[in-house]
């Protein structure tokens, strides 16, 4: 196995692991105690629902029946499933991860970093081969999807700072 072919495995395959222990990090430790069980919700119910639309979708539209690496007639670079590869599953994976950090924490490094590594995983998935770009768009925009999930929190507890024009301002001395 050459320089280049295991590079192209340690980023479609190895940069998955730390997507999940920064996102984990920032999951446990940037959430407030007092918030965390519902924001573990959401989390789960947008996992959930990102894994059965991709399924679901999976099952019913394949834009090849082949993967790349199978219509070129090479050897796979990453590891794979034995389906046609709609939508990337590693992709789907990392994308719920960075977007539950996200609505989570809103920290912006750890967001940013994990947006960079999720991008990176879904660049070797496509060089290893075992992937097109429409698998990790599709993989990308299905997590999107679960990402509904966070919309469902109670409405900030935080004051508007609208002014309210219906209250009369008191007048200063002159």
């Amino acid at each position: 196995m050459s320089m280049y072919e295991t590079l192209i495995r340690l980023v479609a395959d190895g940069l998955v692991l730390p997507v999940v222990l920064l996102g984990a990090w920032a999951l446990v430790f940037k959430i407030p105690n007092n918030k965390k069980y519902k924001a573990y919700c959401r989390i789960l119910m947008a996992g959930i629902t990102a894994y059965l639309f991709a399924k679901l979708i999976g099952s019913i539209y394949q834009p090849e029946l082949q993967r790349p690496f199978e219509l070129l007639g090479q050897q796979a670079g990453a590891s794979f499933l034995n389906n046609p590869g709609f939508p990337s599953d590693h992709v789907l994976f990392c994308s719920a991860i960075t977007l539950a950090v996200w609505f989570e924490t809103r920290r912006k490094l750890v967001v940013a970093i994990l947006a960079i590594l999720t991008l990176l995983v879904g660049i070797g998935r496509i060089l290893a081969l075992v992937h097109s770009p429409l698998d990790v768009i599709g993989a990308v925009a299905i997590a999107c999807i679960g990402a509904v999930w966070y919309y469902m929190r109670e409405p900030s507890s935080h004051p508007s700072r609208v002014k309210q024009w219906s209250k009369p301002q008191k007048a200063g001395k002159v």
